[in-house]
């Protein structure tokens, strides 16, 4: 693994800023922590391809995407084929979600168990997202943050380590629409390209306008582009939020198409002379040739400056919990006339905190043939040095089940991480036991559980491993998911031992075939005279039985199923006999029980509750075995039996 790292690191390291105005291509290579650019290339959309940050014609953004790789390859004498890229955050949600896990007995965390919690509590929140109206479609994990950790009611910041046996976690989940990754996908297959990095504009962004080193302070960088306006924000060594807002340069530009009556082409052009002319000169929509001031462009733009500052001042507020210690302002729309100041005056913040970003690049990129420091390159730098720097854990290719995967989050990722992140949920990995029956016999509940799940398989790089892995660059992961369990079906006749049985009794109060199949709430009562069947009440009908309900209660004894003796005639019953105790051997001990009335049978299910087991709180299959074979509940016992009920060992 080390080795194929090393080769891979000697690739170029070829990133693309896929904007809503251009594509911006860089090439580089990793050199003693830092990243070399060698060369950059940009090329503006022909036509708007992109609105607000998603793509809308993949056909046109795949062909510049490949005239940019074209002219890079071209500089560097080089074929390019894999690249890094990264997703807007157009319409991120995030949800809060919250799991507890309940042990068996005291146990030490480790991190199988927190995997477990973590798990829980991310399908939680993505449950939340369906319930909350707004997934109309797919969305995939872009990451998630622990909130909270309890341990037997106990607040802690780390369960690794601890004994404990009730664990809980609350965690606030991010997801973006499925449309906007796969459009990116989409777009780069045109380019004839392999998406091997991918990780959200903000994140690569705050990578290189913020180096690591500088986020123990509470700094927010926001990436203002044409479309949309990234925003990230740090506090205490890390990341800690990230959010869009749908203003940025366009609506200057807008603002200036709506003033002078010029097209959306003419009124990029003015904007971008506003830092360089006294007098600007342009062609109106009517074919009139106009000249304006640029003082006077300024001023007339100031309402559009001011909303457009207030809007990222609402949006800081709401990531950071209030004004940051300092803002940095990256992105083409950072050099707008008059917006730093119109910032700093929303957030009510000293003017010297805030600034354009550009100066902390050096830090972690350098180039001997580009200008480095123009804040414009925050994103597509930031895409090279995540990947070129493994700041981002899909550096250069992580495989799911022989296709790439699609990774967002920055920093470590674990096996668990990819999963999630590529559509697989709790129950994928976990599965769910089968639904239980609960029913009624002669007045006392029986319980038959569902069968247990068939557990995931996970295997990274041909050997089995477990979630909780870390991932590294060049990985192979292959993953099946769990099989929820078979529920507690049973007919009639199962559960009273033979059709006989079923012939003299009431299901809900009505006669029933011995086939039928019942249902959660059924209420059976034996030992009564059936009147003879028609064709009408042959069975109940399904929808008069009583409402499903879920127990999770240890088994009731089973009520003692009828014989061809007791069967109601009328004729006098014979008199009661008396039976032997019955003895079996459980888990290597002797057990030996009374005789059930009239000698009905013992069933495996009999002996559940005198294991010690408790079946509420099971992290683990149970396996039934009478006489060494793998059996089912309904088993039933012989004298001598030797029967084992044990929890299955975790696999090594």
């Amino acid at each position: 693994m080390e080795e194929a790292r090393g080769e891979q690191r000697q690739d170029p390291i070829f990133a693309l800023d896929i904007g809503t105005r251009s594509i911006i291509g860089m090439v580089g290579r990793a050199e003693d922590d830092r990243v070399h650019i060698l060369a950059v290339e940009r090329l503006e959309h022909s036509k708007r391809a992109m609105i607000d940050g998603q793509i809308e014609d993949i056909v046109q953004v795949g062909k510049v995407a490949a005239e940019v790789t074209a002219r890079l390859e071209n500089r560097l004498n080089c074929k390019l084929t894999r690249v890094c890229i990264a997703a807007a955050g157009r319409a991120l949600h995030t949800e809060a979600g919250h799991f507890e896990l309940e042990l068996p007995e005291v146990r030490k965390i480790g991190d199988e168990l927190i995997s477990q919690l973590e798990a829980g509590a991310v399908s939680d929140a993505e449950a939340a997202l369906n319930k909350s109206g707004q997934r109309l479609g797919r969305f995939y994990l872009v990451g998630y943050t622990v909130s909270r950790y309890l341990l037997d009611s106990y607040p802690l910041s780390v369960l690794r380590g601890h004994n404990g046996q009730k664990l809980e976690t609350d965690v606030v989940a991010t997801f973006l629409p499925a449309e906007v990754v796969d459009s990116l996908y989409a777009a780069m297959q045109a380019a004839g390209l392999e998406v091997v990095s991918l990780t959200l504009e903000p994140i690569a962004a705050i990578n290189a306008a913020i180096p690591p080193d500088l986020r123990l302070l509470n700094l927010v960088m926001a990436d203002i582009g044409a479309g949309t306006s990234d925003i990230a924000a740090c506090r205490d060594g890390s990341v800690v939020g990230y959010t869009m807002a749908t203003v940025a340069g366009d609506e200057i530009t807008e603002s200036i198409m709506r003033l002078y009556l010029v097209d959306f082409s003419t009124a990029e052009r003015m904007k971008a002379e506003l830092a360089g002319q006294e007098t600007l000169h342009f062609t109106d929509i009517l074919g009139l040739e106009q000249e304006v001031p640029a003082a006077e462009l300024k001023a007339a733009i100031q309402p559009a400056v001011k909303q457009l500052a207030d809007e990222l001042a609402r949006r800081i507020r709401e990531i950071n919990g209030g004004a940051p210690s300092a803002v940095f302002l990256a992105g083409g729309g950072s050099k707008l006339d008059g917006l730093l100041d119109a910032v700093s005056a929303a957030l009510e913040m000293n003017p010297r905190r805030v600034t354009v970003a550009g100066g902390n690049f050096k830090a972690s990129a350098f180039s001997d043939e580009v200008e480095l420091n123009d804040p414009e390159y925050a994103t597509p730098l930031g895409i090279a040095v995540s990947a070129g720097l493994g700041l981002i854990s899909d550096s250069y290719r992580v495989r799911l089940n022989g296709q790439p995967a699609k990774l967002f989050r920055s920093g470590v990722l674990t096996a668990l991480d990819v999963l999630q992140m590529n559509g697989y949920n709790y129950a994928d990995l976990i599965g769910r036991t089968g639904a239980s029956l609960s029913i009624s016999i002669d007045g006392q509940r029986t319980l038959y559980r569902g069968e247990p799940a068939m557990p995931s398989t996970l295997r990274i790089n041909g050997k089995e491993l477990p979630p909780s892995t870390v991932i590294q660059a060049a990985d192979s992961i292959e993953f099946t998911p769990a099989c929820s369990g078979k529920p507690g079906r049973r007919t009639l006749a199962e559960v009273l031992g033979s059709e006989e049985a079923a012939a003299f009794c009431l299901v809900n109060g009505a006669p029933a075939a011995p086939d039928y199949e019942l249902r959660s709430g059924d209420s059976i009562e034996t030992n009564v005279i059936v009147p003879v069947r028609t064709p009408a009440a042959a069975a109940p009908k399904q929808d008069d039985a009583p409402a499903a309900t879920e127990q999770n209660d240890l088994y009731a004894e089973p009520t003692p199923l009828p014989t061809r003796s007791s069967a109601p005639n009328f004729a006098s019953a014979p008199a009661e006999e008396s039976f032997p105790p019955c003895r079996f051997f459980l888990n290597g001990q002797s057990l030996e029980l009374p005789a059930k009335p009239k000698g009905a049978p013992y069933y495996l299910m009999d002996l559940l509750d005198r294991t010690g087991l408790d079946f509420e709180h099971l992290d683990r299959p149970v396996m039934l075995k009478v006489n060494g074979e793998n059996s089912a509940f309904m088993r039933v016992l012989k004298d001598g039996d030797n029967v084992s009920i044990q929890v299955e060992e975790p696999r090594t």
